[in-house]
C-alpha cells in the first residue's frame, strides 16, 4: 500500500503541511464501503457543468451588461476594493459600469477565455487525482493539510450561500408561473422569506425553497446516474427555451440597434465582461464527479472543455439576439429578455422563457448540492469532519448522509433568509478555489514530473500564473465587507481545524 502522507514540514507545526499521496488518495476512494458508483460519461459530465454554469443569468445579467451598472455605495464597505485604491482610499456615493451594448457578447466571449485558464488547471488535476473533492482532494494532494481545510471549508460556503440564494430566486419565479399559468399565488406567509434586510417581513417560513432543495436531495441520495439523468432532462429543456428564445426572437431582431456595436468603446466590453463573469461559475462542479466518472483520464477534461464552450456559444448568442429586439439602452430592467419579449408582442415566448429560467435554477440547484455533498464526503473520509458524513448508502452507493444534511443545511436558511445579498460570498469562494487549483497544478508539475496525466497544460507555469493573477484581480472587484465577511468564516474554519479536524487527521498519520 503506498504511504497514506508525504510530510512537508517540521518543528512547532509538524503535520500542518503534509500532502495525501495521489496514490493512496486513490486507493482509498476505491476501498468497499468507501467508494463512489462510477457511471458518469463525458456527455453526463458536460450536462453537470451546463446545470451549473446556466441559470436565471442567462436572461438577467445579459441585459444589465449591455446597459451597464450603476452601483450605489452607501458606505466604503460596500465599495469594490479595485475602486477603492483607484480613488485613494475615497469611497463615491456612486460607481458606474458603462454599458457593452451588443459588444456585451463580446464580453461572454472573453470571459470564457479568460475562464479557461482555470479551466485548464482543473482539467489537468481531475484527469491525474479522479477523486471527489475537487479543488479540496487537489489542495490536499499538493499543498498540504491546512491548505486542503481552507479551502474545502470555503468550498462549503460557496456552495451552500450560492443555493441558499438560488433557492430564493426560484420561490419567486415558481409563484410567477403558478400565477401566469393557473391564476394561483401561493400566500405570501408560506412563500417569502421571513428576514428581508434584516427586517422581520411577515410571513411565516419560504416553504417552496425548502422543499425544492429537499427533493432533488431525495434525487441525488437515489444514485449518480438517476440524478445525472434527471439534470439531463432538465438542462434539455433549459437550452430548448435558449434556443427557441433565440431562434424565434431571430425574426424580429433590428441590425439597426447592433450599431455602433461597442458603444463605449472596448472599454464597455471589458466593463460587460466584469458583469458576466460570475455567469461561468460552475464550471468547476464537474471536477466534484471525477470519482464517478468511468474514464476520468479522458472524460474529466472533454467535459470542463465542452461546458465552456457550449456556454459561451449560448451566451453570446442571447446577447446577440437580445441587443437586437432591443435598445441595448433600454435593458436595464431585473427581467430584460422578459421585458424586451413583452414589448414586441412575443407573450408566447415570454411564457417559455420564464419557464428555461425556473428550470435553470433547479438544474443549478442539483449541480451543486451533488458537488457540496462530494465535499463533505472527502473532508470526512479523510478524518477532518464526522465519520458519519462519508457514510455510503448501501444500495446506492451514494453519500447519502452528507446529501441530506447539506439539503437541510440550505433549505432551512433559505426558508428564513433571503440572502441574495450574500451571494458575493460564493463569488469570492470560486475565485479563491480557482486560484489555488491553478497554483496546484505548478507544484505537481514541480515535485510529481513523471506522473502520468490525461491532460497537460501547455506553458507552464505562464497560464496557471496568468490564471492566479486573473483570479486575483476579480476578487479585488468585490466589496469590502465582502472580503470582510470570507475572512470571518476562515477564521471560524481554523478554529473547528484546530480544535477538531487536527487531532482526528493526526490519529490516523
Amino acid at each position: 500500500m503506498p504511504p497514506r502522507y508525504i510530510l512537508q514540514s517540521e518543528g512547532r507545526l509538524p503535520g500542518l503541511f503534509r500532502t495525501k499521496s495521489i496514490d493512496a488518495l486513490i486507493e482509498e476512494s476505491e476501498q468497499k464501503g468507501r467508494s463512489l458508483h462510477k457511471t458518469l460519461g463525458p456527455w453526463s459530465l458536460t450536462a453537470l457543468g451546463i446545470g451549473a454554469v446556466i441559470g436565471a443569468g442567462i436572461f438577467t445579467l445579459t441585459g444589465t451588461a449591455a446597459a451597464g451598472q450603476t452601483l450605489e455605495v452607501h458606505s466604503f464597505l460596500h465599495a469594490p476594493i479595485l475602486d477603492l485604491i483607484m480613488n485613494g482610499g475615497n469611497a463615491m456615493s456612486t460607481i458606474g459600469r458603462p454599458g457593452a451594448g451588443p459588444g456585451v457578447a463580446l464580453s461572454f466571449i472573453l470571459v470564457a477565455i479568460a475562464c479557461s485558464f482555470s479551466a485548464l488547471c482543473y482539467a489537468e488535476l481531475a484527469s491525474m487525482i479522479p477523486v471527489a473533492g475537487s479543488a479540496y482532494t487537489y489542495a490536499y494532494a499538493t499543498m498540504g493539510e491546512i491548505i486542503a481545510w481552507v479551502i474545502g471549508w470555503d468550498l462549503i460556503l460557496e456552495y451552500a450561500v450560492s443555493n441558499m440564494a438560488v433557492a430564493v430566486g426560484f420561490s419567486a419565479y415558481f409563484n410567477a408561473i403558478l400565477e401566469a399559468l393557473f391564476g394561483v399565488h401561493l400566500p405570501r406567509e408560506l412563500s417569502e422569506p421571513i428576514l428581508v434586510g434584516g427586517q422581520f417581513t411577515g410571513a411565516w417560513f419560504n416553504l417552496p425553497a425548502l422543499l425544492i432543495v429537499l427533493l432533488l436531495s431525495w434525487i441525488l441520495v437515489r444514485g449518480a446516474k438517476e440524478s445525472a439523468g434527471a439534470n439531463g432532462v432538465m438542462v434539455v429543456i433549459k437550452l430548448a427555451a435558449i434556443l427557441l428564445f433565440v431562434f424565434g426572437a431571430a425574426r424580429a431582431v433590428n441590425t439597426n440597434n447592433w450599431h455602433p456595436f461597442m458603444p463605449n468603446g472596448f472599454t464597455g466590453v471589458l466593463s460587460g465582461a466584469a458583469i458576466v463573469f460570475f455567469t461561468y461559475i460552475g464550471f468547476d462542479s464537474v471536477s466534484t464527479a471525477a470519482e464517478e466518472c468511468k474514464n476520468p483520464k479522458r472524460d474529466m477534461p472533454l467535459g470542463i472543455f465542452m461546458t465552456l464552450g457550449i456556454c459561451a456559444v449560448l451566451y453570446a448568442a442571447v446577447a446577440l439576439v437580445l441587443t437586437g429586439i432591443a435598445d441595448w439602452r433600454t435593458l436595464t430592467s431585473a427581467a430584460p429578455v422578459a421585458d424586451a419579449l413583452k414589448a414586441i408582442g412575443f407573450d408566447g415566448l415570454r411564457s417559455v422563457v420564464s419557464v428555461g429560467a425556473a428550470i435553470g435554477m433547479i438544474s443549478s440547484l442539483m449541480v451543486f448540492q451533488y458537488g457540496q455533498a462530494r465535499i463533505w464526503f472527502a473532508m470526512s473520509r479523510d478524518k477532518l469532519l464526522p465519520d458519519v458524513f462519508s457514510k455510503v448508502h448501501p444500495k446506492y452507493r451514494t453519500p447519502h448522509v452528507s446529501t441530506w444534511v447539506a439539503g437541510f443545511a440550505v433549505g432551512i436558511p433559505a426558508g428564513i433568509l433571503d440572502i441574495g445579498t450574500l451571494a458575493d460570498l460564493a463569488n469570492i469562494g470560486t475565485l479563491f478555489a480557482f486560484a489555488l487549483a491553478s497554483a496546484g497544478v505548478i507544484v505537481l508539475r514541480r515535485t510529481q514530473p513523471g506522473r502520468v496525466r490525461g491532460y497537460r497544460v501547455p506553458w507552464v507555469p505562464f497560464l496557471p500564473v496568468l490564471s492566479i493573477i486573473m483570479c486575483f484581480i476579480l476578487m479585488l472587484s468585490l466589496p469590502l465587507e465582502t472580503w470582510i465577511r470570507f475572512f470571518v468564516w476562515l477564521f471560524l474554519g481554523l478554529g473547528v481545524y484546530f480544535l477538531y479536524s487536527r487531532k482526528r487527521a493526526a490519529e490516523i498519520a
